[in-house]
């Protein structure tokens, strides 16, 4: 119950009441709060608890949304209209802003998804209820849709006759159907008249209303406005079955619900693809560069390697002492295992003997 007059109770309320960011964001609530009264420091400030059920006290307190439930709506763009209106329309409709775009109350948006939800668990066999999404952008929350709760899906084109035509293949007598957009799925909401379906449909504001019977007031052309309202309908209606506890929140993200483009996910997976391939080339880059020696104490070098060193190590005293007749040991790289100089000749003392016997 919403007026503007401020004699009610709930006008004395809502005209009394400091606005806070969020408050002065939600447009079912603008209307009754004056922006121009300047409040105290003072003032014992109502918390946005109150507000909340102040605002929607005609649903019980269990079904009341939270704060980050209204936050995630605005975030998503749920209030977000169209610049065209329909006559059955203007009662969802808050006002319309200076570009020419209307913008929904989200308050009965709120309202509408909690009948909804109790009209879908009404319906003792969950393959009984049909959801249907003929805009690319409801598809993939259509599937996830029917998955969590149990129902069927129908997601791209409607064939015509599945509800009405017996001989055809994908021939279905539901007892429930949940479209995302009614003009886009006229074909399946005519159908439906034709054989007494009831119908849940998510209406912007210029979509039509004829043969719908629970319009959810929402902006449905918009991909993360589909899916948040369609992961709020699923998990409301696992709440009302016992499936879901109220305590916790549901351990389903709802990003599982929104559309995902083709082409973003193949230029997504071709950078991780890149980034793979990049990792494994600079591994068997530096798999294959040659190491460098390490030699440790007592290990004798290789010839190429020790040959070097031998050059450019100094002469010892001791070595030239011996190279040049005495047969002191060498005192210098190999000390130890050195051999000694052979005498003066070139051949040593044996071969001076050869050579003078000969001679």
């Amino acid at each position: 119950e919403t007026t503007d007059d401020p004699t009610s109770d709930f006008g004395r309320l809502l005209h009394h009441l400091p606005v806070s960011p969020l408050v002065a964001r939600l447009p079912f609530l603008q209307p009754h709060i004056s922006t121009t009264t300047t409040y105290s420091s003072r003032q014992t400030k109502l918390p946005l608890a109150s507000t909340m059920a102040s605002a929607f006290a005609s649903l019980p307190p269990v079904l009341q949304p939270k704060e980050e439930d209204i936050q995630m709506m605005l975030s998503a763009g749920v209030h977000t209209g169209t610049k065209n209106s329909d006559d059955a329309m203007k009662e969802y409709i808050w006002r319309r802003r200076n570009d020419g775009v209307h913008i929904l109350n989200i308050g009965k948006t709120w309202e509408k998804l909690m009948l909804a939800a109790r009209v879908i668990v009404a319906i003792e066999n969950p393959e009984d209820v049909v959801a249907i999404s003929a805009r690319p952008y409801g598809m993939r929350a259509v599937l996830k849709f029917a998955h969590y709760t149990g129902s069927q899906s129908i997601a791209g084109r409607f064939t015509p006759g599945t509800f009405t035509n017996q001989i055809t293949k994908q021939f279905r007598e539901p007892r429930l159907l949940v479209v995302t957009d009614p003009r886009t799925d006229s074909q399946a909401v005519r159908e439906s008249s034709y054989v007494s379906i009831p119908v849940i449909a998510f209406c912007d504001s210029d979509s039509p209303l004829q043969y719908v019977d629970v319009a959810i007031p929402a902006n449905n052309k918009g991909k993360y406005s589909i899916g948040l309202l369609y992961w709020m309908l699923a998990r409301e209606v696992l709440r009302l079955r016992g499936t879901v506890s109220r305590a916790a929140d549901w351990d389903v993200p709802v990003d599982l619900f929104f559309h995902r483009d083709p082409e973003e996910l193949k230029k997504a997976d071709e950078e991780q693809q890149a980034k793979v391939d990049e990792a494994a080339a600079a591994a068997a880059a530096a798999a294959a560069a040659p190491a460098a020696p390490v030699f440790e104490e007592g290990m004798v070098a290789p010839e190429e390697v020790a040959a070097p060193a031998m050059a450019a190590a100094p002469m010892d005293a001791g070595v030239g002492v011996a190279a040049a007749g005495g047969a002191a040991p060498a005192a210098g790289f190999d000390a130890a295992g050195a051999v000694p100089a052979p005498t003066a000749g070139w051949e040593g003392a044996n071969a001076q003997q050869a050579a003078g016997s000969e001679w």
